[in-house]
């Protein structure tokens, strides 16, 4: 595309536009011939450079006085004009609000100011089931960057200041051209910070915050479980230079009890029983993570597997009301040690038995007994 062309027809736009046409012009052009759009389309990259040269200078009112004047004249022999590096970044910061508003992030990103906020910190926490249950105060150490108290955090030396960085004018970016394009980077000067300290202070080297270790106290709230994240709001590492700190992540970590298992609120227990209580039946007694004793009926002829249920006796909802239940799972144990008066009783038993004792017995033996009646025919 010849650069040649009237600005004003380059960006389809009557010669009395106001600024808002204008941006609204370049705007929609823009996005049309953008070369990331166009890959490999040469007449639009030669486009979208010759609006971004028109409309450097037509948005700029003392430029554009001296195009309606004197045209393209107005800018040649090192005029103020439209080809030169000021035009070049002023266009691509434009774009850049432009590409972020329909991509997001992007240039327009990376123009925020001031020191970044301090880095988050993790700690992993090891707590007993009956800590989760009962929620505990935990003190916990960690070696973390702090703001420095001799300059309180701003990295001058008491008694002097910060100055802007003279690099890129306080705004911690500098934009380099490349080819056709603009590259923002960070400033070498002052590293993105916008300023420069002449007189850092001793203790920190201009930082702002020195290592030191802190023992930080922790509230686990009650109900708790394997992997909740307690989050300790600004209790991270200290900003650079004053900035916000970050937070502390407490990652908890629950040890295994040793008679209950959890899930969720419920709390599982395994007890085995004699085969004599789950044939007539009694009672079991479970001693709780509340502190309780909890009496669980055993009913006559309860099998292995079988689960009673002791309402509210689990774990306490976290940051809610109320608690899951206990479970006791049934594992009906076999005797292996018999007096000579205890088998002679169960032999006894034996004699007495007719089938109806077991029913699940008696029906598996009798699929069986078919079975082979079966075979045998």
């Amino acid at each position: 595309m010849s650069l040649d062309i009237d600005y004003y027809e380059l960006l389809e736009v009557e010669r009395t536009a106001d600024e808002q046409t204008l941006k609204s012009a370049y705007r929609r052009i823009a996005m049309e011939c953008h070369p990331d759009r166009n890959p490999g389309d040469e007449q639009a990259e030669a486009k979208f450079k010759a609006i971004s040269q028109a409309y450097d200078c037509l948005k700029d009112p003392q430029k554009r006085a001296a195009y309606d004047q004197f045209g393209k004249a107005a800018f040649e022999n090192g005029g103020a004009g439209g080809g030169g590096f000021g035009s070049g970044a002023q266009g691509f910061g434009d774009f850049a609000d432009i590409f972020e508003s329909f991509f997001g992030g992007g240039a327009g990103g990376a123009r925020s100011r001031g020191p970044a906020r301090g880095a988050d910190l993790r700690y992993d926490l090891e707590i007993t089931l009956d800590d989760a249950f009962h929620g505990k105060s935990a003190d916990v150490t960690i070696d973390v960057a702090s703001s420095c108290g001799d300059c309180n955090g701003n990295g001058a030396a008491p008694g002097s200041a910060s100055r802007g960085c003279n690099m890129c004018s306080g705004h911690g970016k500098v934009r380099v051209q490349q080819g056709f394009f603009v590259v923002e980077r960070t400033c070498p000067t002052c590293h993105g910070r916008g300023e420069v300290i002449e007189n850092p202070c001793r203790k920190c080297r201009g930082e702002g915050r020195v290592d030191e270790r802190k023992t930080i106290n922790v509230n686990v709230p009650p109900g708790v479980d394997e992997g909740t994240r307690i989050r300790v709001a600004g209790k991270g590492e200290a900003g650079p230079r004053g900035a916000a700190a970050g937070d502390l992540y407490i990652f908890v970590h629950v040890a295994r009890h040793k008679m209950f298992e959890r899930d969720g609120t419920a709390l599982f227990c395994r007890v085995p029983i004699s085969f004599t209580k789950a044939a007539l039946g009694g009672e079991i007694d479970i001693p709780g993570l509340d502190g309780e004793r909890h009496v669980i009926a055993v009913p006559a002829g309860i099998q292995s597997g079988k689960q009673l249920r002791q309402r509210g006796a689990g774990m306490p909802v976290l940051q809610g009301r109320g608690h899951g239940d206990m479970v006791i799972e049934i594992d009906v144990e076999t005797p292996t040690k018999l007096t000579a008066r205890q088998r002679e009783i169960l032999c006894e038993f034996r004699a007495t038995e007719t089938g109806e004792e077991c029913p699940q017995s008696r029906g598996f033996f009798d699929k069986v007994k078919n079975i082979w009646d079966e075979l045998t025919d």
